[in-house]
This record gives structure tokens, C-alpha cells and sequence, in this order.
């Protein structure tokens, strides 16, 4: 009996054991998960920093010190520019490891590794075979490459930032690792070089991989010219560009004739996911005519996706030959938005159509040869092998031509009905100096320095704002932006055909500039970059009509500004959609045969100033009667058998207003021809009845804050690291750009003159990536509220100054 109870006993235990030190489903080992030495208790921390002096690495060659401040903000002091960018990338894996790590996972077509097969109903093998197929690994080896051939010493920095990340890696325990890793039962990887090269891939991916060329031919093939310039028009009135209308160009423009084609008229669908159309960013600067106190004032505020860990991470780096401080992003060197000593700059998204398709003949099914330029033309195949949790690889073939990687093809259809074959062309697959030019700009003294270091920018294509200590203002758009004919690129192109190549590149500097204008400020919202008599073709499906206006409105008639000013700007409120659509809608309604609720609607926006304050009600009714108008009026493109898309609000409006006949507007779904008049009725008593049973759920109301939701969300989209219903005001295409998952990912105002560089800023989030750590998004709340910190700049720090909570001193070996 004893020998039985022992061996039961024995058993139970065995089991119990291997259950806890397995993953079963979803659910990680919860033998290390839970132990109170290893597991998560280890991530909740007392003290919001516990990094500790330390020898780290043969590499570095001298001691660095790194002074943390009480938000968190690491002022980095080294010898030597080796050394500085080591700890750059030391420090910044103590604080989001996890987070620069998962992103260029998914990145390089690799979530299903860590992730397994696929969550919910999303498979992540096709999510990883999207990634490999556009080919963002590809263009950083292609960078890579020219680095490591063209600038040897500047990868050297490159690699000693990879070497500081590798040396925090290596002195991790289980213990150790963020919480992620322990949920999600993987450990971290070596980093490499080529990861920093993949960062900048993926910011071309967020910021210049947004098209709509095949869109556009479906249109075009399935409504014909005439409807398509009304729903697509290039530049309609009311544009108020980049670069003031005054600007003369005094240069000789690249000629490019337009030649005599027929674009490939092929149905494509499904089209693949595209980036967030809402990505995009505001910065404006006055100079010292405008200001109170003669100096300039420049702002900056990226529009991204809000999520926790955040975007950005907040650094000074100092050396002998470097003193600069602003917004990095985990995984790469150098400073990507922010000032130094002398200059101040910022960025926009410099909305310029840079991908194209080519439609592409094979000789055969082999695949092996492409017709081009009446020739049979070798293709480059590259097998891919993507490795599965929990699951066998699986294997793409993706045929290389070259204009690019054959995204669309046979081992790629969907659910196409039939089978054609796209090649993508992008710039971002031809590798780029991007971090030369962060690297040479978080050094430049003044202006010259400033446009030469960005020169080397490539893209994604920005808008680059400058002010400088002496006085000047000024605004690139810096990028590298191939010479197009007419409608180049905005439908699908024939690959055999050589007059559909792009021929040529512009010169940098011809690319469009300003240097201190005489309206005493420049701006920039993602609207169009010129005028028509810029002589270079420019065109983007996705030009931002409303913030870049209402900022213009605003600095116009500004005079005395302050940095109060500046800040208030940012958190400007004010909807300029609405303030054009909402009169029209509201003039259509009969009130004489209103009841009492539809007169307490008809109240709150008769009442309202259009300004989308957090605390209104009636920014809540306009938001859903407008979703409602547009998803009637948008019926026949919404129901559409191929991928088209809507007009943008801005057209939207102005089709209401002058095509009251234009045969979309008629409601499919009814036997009646309707109007906008006859659509402004039944949607304004569809958004009543829609709001009324919204208002029936507990705690629900129609404060705009609390309809709108706006949520930091953890990049896992666990619940509990979330931070929801966030108090603010603004919305998409707002100056306050604050919609429910996207917004002013980092916001910062630098005023500099009189020897001097004052700087404040504040994000929706924290320093600390650990959902443990008692800083946790602890930014959010003042974020909201429009609280800015006053950043510390100076050129030397010590452990004994007020402003420092915690000290870390690394040694070499």
C-alpha cells in the first residue's frame, strides 16, 4: 500500500510539474510564470528606477554617466561618440527591450515565430508573408550594404549602439526579462545592425507605403474618367500649401514627357492592408517678428498611433562633439526629432505617392523569365522560410523583377477569381542614409549644416521645420522623390513597357524649401507641399485638407506669441469639417415639425462653436450624424465587388455642395431618388434614435471625451495594461489630432534666441515600458490636460544637481 500511495503520490507530482513548466495553449509555463523569484511578481517594482553603476563591456572605452531625471529621462555624458551611442542602446533596452524588440518582429515577417499560427481569426502567417513580400527586410540590407561600403565610420557608431543592447541582453536572467517575455514564453535575441537599418524600414512602411494606384484602376475601370475626377480630384480649391504661393523656383527643372499610354485596366481584389491613412504629424514656427520676446518658437507634434510602450523615448546625448536632446525611437542611434545647442527641428509626413505596380508578364509558369522592353528578362527567386510556434515552417517563393518583389501572384491570390501578377516599386527598397542624417543634423550649427545633413535623407519623405538661436526659420521637404509625368503611378503601370519607368530622381536641391519667408512663420500638416507653379509633378491620394489651414488661420492673425501660445495652438479644438458640412445639414431640416427630442438635438448643435472640447455633447451628435451621412451617401462604394475607397471629407463636402445630381447620392438601398437634402433628413433621425439606445447602457453619455474613447493601448492589447476613456478633446483631422487610437504621439515646444535653448515637451505615456513599474504611463493625464515639462538641457550635469533622482556610472572591463 505504501509502495502505491508512493508511487500515485510521485505521479500527481510529476504531472503537476511538467504542467507547470509547459505552455499550453495560450497560457505560458505557469510554474515560472508564477514563482515569486522568477516569474511576474519580479516585474512589479518599488522604485520607478533600479539600474545600477556597473562594468558592462570591452567595447566601451571609457566611463559614461547617465544622469536620469524625475521623469525619467536619461542625460547620457560620454568621452567619445563610441561610447555614447553604446549606452544609447544600453539604456534604451533597460527601459523597452521587449518593445524594440516585438516591433521589428513584426516587421520582418516574423510574429507567427513568437505568436504561433494566428490569433482570433487572423492568420499570422499570411500577416508575416505581407510583411516579406513588400520587402521591408530587403531595403535594409540594401542600406545596410551602403553603410558598410560608403560610410564605414558612422556604422561603426551603428554598431556600438548594437553592442550597448547586446550588453544589457546578455546580463538578463528569466527573472530579469519583461513581463511580455514571460507571458508570451520566448527570450530575446541578439540584436544586430541590421535591425537598426529594419527600424528605419518600418518607419517608410507607417509613413510612405500608402497608395492607392489599384484602387484607383478598379475605379477607373469600373465607373469610368468623369466619375472618377469627381470622387478623386488632385487638387481641389481652397489648398493652402507647404510652401507659401510666393516662393519663386529658380532652377531648371528634369523634363519627363508625358508619353502616350494606356494603363493596364485589371480588377484587383482583395488589395492588401495599408498603413493608417491618419499617420501624420503638425509642426509650426514663428521667428522673432512674431514673438513677444524676439526669439523664435518651434513645435512639433507626430500623429501616430498611441500605444503603450510608447512610440518615443526621451534622451539628452552628450559628448565632446555632440550635445542634442528630443524624441528617439527604441532600436535606433541618434535623436530623430528634437534640438541641440544652436538649432531646433521637427518633422511632418511629406505626403508624396513614392509606391507603384507594375503589371507583369511571365514567359511561362516557371516564372523564370518577365517581358520587358520586348525582351524575355531573368526573375530573382528568393524562398522564405517562416517558422511557426508550435508548428511546422512555412514556405514562400517570392519572385523578384526589377521594379521590385511580385507581391501579387499566383502563391498570393486570395481569393481572386483571377490570377495577375503585380510587382511593387518603392523607394524604400533602394536602402538610404537616414541615419547619416539624423547623426549629422543632431550635430549642425546652423542652416547650411542643417540642409546638407538632410540631404542624406531618403525617406519616408518629411516635411523638416528648422529655427536656429540666430534668428532664422526655415522648411524642407526632404526625401528622395522620383521625377513622374503626369498621372505616373496613380493607376496601375505596364512592366513591360520602358516608358512607364521612372527615369530619374530630383536633385536635392530642388527639392521644395523656404528660408525665412516674409509671413514670418512656416508650417506643415500633411496638406500639399506647393502650388501648381512648383515644375515637378506632385500627387498623393491622401492630403490632409483641415489642420493645416486652421494652423495657417490662426498664425496669420497671431501677434506677441508666447510659448503659451504655441502650446495652446497644438491643443487647438477646433473642427474645421464640421464648421463647413454642418450648416448645409442643418439648414435641410423642417424644425416645424420637430418634437421635443429632436429639438433638444437640434439645440446642442444650433448652439455649438465647433469646437470639439472634451467636455461638449454636441461634438458627439455631429460625429455620428456625419458617420451616418457618409455611409449612406458612400453606399455604392462600400458595397463595391473590388476594393475602392471614399472620397476624403474634404470632396465629400464639396460634392454635397455643388453635385447635388451626382448619381451616388441617390440611396441604392430605397425604389425614391433621394437628395442631400432627403439624406441630411433620414440620417439626422437615424443619429437620435442611434444616440438614444447608446444612452440606455449604464455610465454611457454624450460628453465627447467618454463617446470617443480615446485609448493607450498596450502593443499587446491586454486590458488591464490599457489606459481608456482619456480626457481629451480634438479628433482626426483636428489641429488636436486626438481620435480614439491615434493622436500626438510626443509633443514638444523649443523656443531659442538670445544664447539660450529652452525646451518643453510631454507624450501619452512613460519612460518605463514595465506595466509594473510605479511610472507606468504616468505622461497620460498631463498629456491630456496640456501640461508640458520643461525638459533640462544643459552641456554638463552631476549627481549632486536637484534636478537628478538616480545616477548610473558604466565602466569598461
Amino acid at each position: 500500500m505504501k509502495t502505491f500511495r508512493f508511487v500515485l503520490s510521485f505521479s500527481i507530482t510529476l504531472a503537476l510539474a511538467i504542467a507547470l513548466n509547459s505552455k499550453i495553449g495560450e497560457v505560458p509555463p505557469l510554474g515560472k510564470f508564477l514563482s515569486p523569484f522568477h516569474g511576474f511578481w519580479q516585474n512589479a517594482e518599488n522604485e520607478a528606477i533600479d539600474l545600477q553603476s556597473k562594468t558592462v563591456d570591452d567595447l566601451l572605452t571609457d566611463s559614461v554617466n547617465v544622469y536620469f531625471d524625475e521623469h525619467l529621462i536619461p542625460h547620457v555624458f560620454a568621452s567619445n561618440e563610441k561610447d555614447l551611442f553604446f549606452t544609447q542602446g544600453y539604456v534604451t533596452a533597460y527601459h523597452r527591450l521587449w518593445q524594440m524588440e516585438f516591433q521589428l518582429y513584426s516587421a520582418a515577417g516574423r510574429l507567427a515565430e513568437i505568436l504561433g499560427p494566428k490569433i482570433g481569426n487572423t492568420s499570422l502567417v499570411d500577416v508575416d508573408r505581407r510583411m516579406r513580400r513588400i520587402g521591408l527586410m530587403y531595403g535594409a540590407q540594401k542600406s545596410e550594404e551602403k553603410f558598410k561600403k560608403e560610410d564605414p565610420e558612422i556604422f561603426k557608431l551603428i554598431e556600438a549602439y548594437t553592442a550597448g543592447v547586446n550588453a544589457y541582453i546578455e546580463e538578463l536572467s528569466y527573472a530579469d526579462l519583461p513581463i511580455e517575455y514571460k507571458l508570451l514564453d520566448y527570450k530575446p535575441e541578439k540584436w544586430t545592425s541590421l535591425k537598426c537599418f529594419l527600424l528605419i524600414s518600418n518607419m517608410n512602411n507607417m509613413l510612405s507605403r500608402g497608395e492607392m494606384d489599384l484602387e484607383h484602376t478598379n475605379a477607373l475601370k469600373k465607373w469610368g474618367r468623369e466619375t472618377f475626377e469627381i470622387l478623386y480630384p488632385e487638387r481641389p480649391d481652397s489648398v493652402d500649401a507647404v510652401i507659401p504661393s510666393s516662393t519663386e523656383f529658380d532652377f531648371e527643372p528634369l523634363i519627363v514627357e508625358k508619353p502616350d499610354v494606356n494603363f493596364p485596366l485589371v480588377f484587383t481584389d482583395p488589395i492588401i492592408n495599408k498603413p493608417d491613412p491618419d499617420n501624420g504629424s503638425n509642426s509650426f514656427v514663428v521667428n522673432g517678428e512674431k514673438t513677444a520676446n524676439g526669439r523664435v518658437i518651434l513645435t512639433n507634434e507626430p500623429d501616430l498611433s498611441l500605444n503603450l510602450p510608447s512610440i518615443w523615448y526621451i534622451m539628452q546625448l552628450n559628448s565632446p562633439t555632440i550635445n542634442t536632446m528630443g524624441a528617439t525611437l527604441p532600436g535606433g542611434p541618434s535623436v530623430i526629432v528634437g534640438f541641440n545647442d544652436s538649432i531646433a527641428w521637427g518633422n511632418t509626413n511629406a505626403k508624396r505617392d513614392l509606391v507603384d505596380w507594375y503589371y507583369i508578364q511571365f514567359k511561362d509558369n516557371q516564372r523564370n523569365e518577365y517581358l520587358y522592353n520586348d525582351n524575355w528578362v531573368p526573375t530573382r527567386k528568393v524562398i522564405e522560410e517562416i517558422k511557426v510556434k508550435g508548428s511546422f515552417s512555412y514556405y514562400d517563393t517570392i519572385v523578384y523583377t526589377h521594379h521590385g518583389p511580385v507581391v501579387y501572384d499566383r502563391n498570393f491570390s486570395g481569393s481572386r477569381a483571377e490570377i495577375t501578377n503585380l510587382a511593387m516599386k518603392w523607394t524604400a527598397h533602394e536602402g538610404g542614409k537616414e541615419i547619416k542624417a539624423l547623426y549629422l543634423g543632431n550635430k549642425a550649427e546652423n542652416y547650411e549644416e542643417f540642409v546638407d545633413a538632410f540631404s542624406h535623407f531618403a525617406g519616408p519623405p518629411q516635411n523638416y521645420s528648422f529655427a536656429s538661436v540666430n534668428g532664422d526659420i526655415a522648411l524642407w521637404v526632404n526625401g528622395k522623390f522620383p521625377v513622374k509625368w503626369e498621372e505616373q503611378g496613380k493607376f496601375l503601370m505596364d512592366g513591360s513597357n520602358i516608358e512607364h519607368e521612372w527615369k530619374d530622381y530630383m536633385p536635392h536641391e530642388h527639392n521644395l524649401h523656404v528660408l525665412n519667408p516674409s509671413q514670418n512663420f512656416v508650417s506643415s500638416a500633411n496638406q500639399h507641399a506647393a502650388d501648381t507653379l512648383y515644375p515637378y509633378y506632385q500627387y498623393d491620394y491622401n492630403y490632409e485638407y483641415y489642420r493645416g489651414r486652421r494652423i495657417n488661420d490662426r498664425l496669420k492673425v497671431m501677434d506677441d506669441i508666447k510659448v503659451e501660445d504655441m502650446m495652446a495652438l497644438q491643443h487647438d479644438n477646433f473642427n474645421y469639417n464640421a464648421s463647413e458640412a454642418l450648416p448645409m445639414m442643418l439648414d435641410s431640416l423642417d424644425s416645424a415639425s420637430f418634437s421635443d427630442l429632436e429639438w433638444s438635438y437640434y439645440d446642442k448643435l444650433t448652439g455649438w462653436d465647433f469646437f470639439n472640447e472634451p467636455d461638449r455633447q454636441a461634438p458627439t451628435i455631429y460625429e455620428v450624424w456625419w458617420r451616418k451621412l457618409n455611409s449612406k451617401l458612400w453606399d455604392e462604394i462600400d458595397s463595391s465587388n473590388v476594393a475602392v475607397y471614399r472620397p476624403n471629407w474634404f470632396n465629400t463636402v464639396a460634392i454635397m455642395k455643388n453635385k447635388p445630381d451626382f448619381f451616388m447620392i441617390d440611396n441604392q438601398s430605397t425604389d425614391l431618388i433621394e437628395t442631400t437634402g432627403d439624406l441630411f433628413r433620414q440620417t439626422f433621425s437615424e443619429t437620435i434614435v442611434s444616440l438614444e439606445k447608446y444612452l440606455e447602457k449604464e455610465d454611457n453619455s454624450l460628453l465627447w471625451y467618454q463617446f470617443k474613447n480615446t485609448t493607450i493601448r498596450h502593443l499587446l492589447r491586454i486590458g488591464p495594461f490599457n489606459k481608456d476613456k482619456v480626457k481629451i478633446g480634438g479628433n482626426r483631422s483636428i489641429v488636436n489630432a486626438a481620435s480614439s487610437r491615434h493622436g500626438p504621439s510626443w509633443r514638444m515646444v523649443v523656443e531659442l534666441g538670445d544664447g539660450e535653448v529652452n525646451a518643453w515637451g510631454v507624450y501619452p505615456g512613460s519612460q518605463t515600458g514595465n506595466p509594473g513599474n510605479p511610472k507606468y504611463g504616468h505622461m497620460i493625464g498631463d498629456w491630456a490636460s496640456g501640461n508640458y515639462y520643461k525638459l533640462l538641457f544643459t552641456p554638463s550635469l552631476s549627481a549632486n544637481d536637484d534636478a537628478i533622482v538616480h545616477t548610473v556610472t558604466l565602466k569598461p572591463e
